[in-house]
């Protein structure tokens, strides 16, 4: 039914799978569109040649749609990066993305999860917090600002067991 809906709006479907290198020019686009500071293809080459790294990234037909990134070291995690298209914003993209990576790095052996994020990102900040996300602190002029002092990062954690 789903397929049905999306072929009769012109929207496909996304599917989900991990990341590897061969996704960093994709995902070096998708990130500086999404983010003052773009990363590289070859920072993001570098990132999913890391065994360390988790990665995920969502494909509708040939397009990547969407895309997150996570360190894991020991039983701990950070998501690093996390963005969704323009045009798939607002459609659940990022929870499904959020929920199945959740998922992986629980079954990689992490406890918890940390993540920084802007406080004025109103969206990401709903996002974590729909998912259990809890703010644990915050990092002071963190997050250059064009014309203004640079605000905060909120980090924030989530319990995984």
């Amino acid at each position: 039914m789903r397929h049905l809906i999306a072929r009769l709006f012109g929207r496909r479907p996304a599917e989900i799978a991990e990341a590897g290198s061969r996704d960093a020019a994709a995902i070096a686009a998708l990130h500086s569109a999404s983010f003052r500071r773009g990363w590289s293809e070859d920072e993001l080459d570098s990132l999913l040649l890391d065994r360390s790294v988790v990665a995920h990234r969502a494909v509708a037909g040939r397009n990547l749609v969407g895309f997150i990134l996570s360190r894991l070291a020991a039983e701990e995690a950070e998501i690093l990066s996390i963005a969704v298209t323009r045009s798939r914003r607002s459609r659940g993209l990022a929870r499904q993305l959020l929920d199945l990576h959740l998922r992986r790095l629980a079954g990689l052996g992490a406890a918890s999860v940390f993540l920084e994020v802007d406080p004025d990102n109103v969206p990401a900040l709903r996002l974590y917090r729909r998912a259990g996300f809890r703010e644990v602190g915050s990092r002071p002029g963190y997050y250059p600002k064009p014309a203004s002092a640079a605000s905060p990062a909120l980090v924030l954690r989530r319990d995984l067991s």
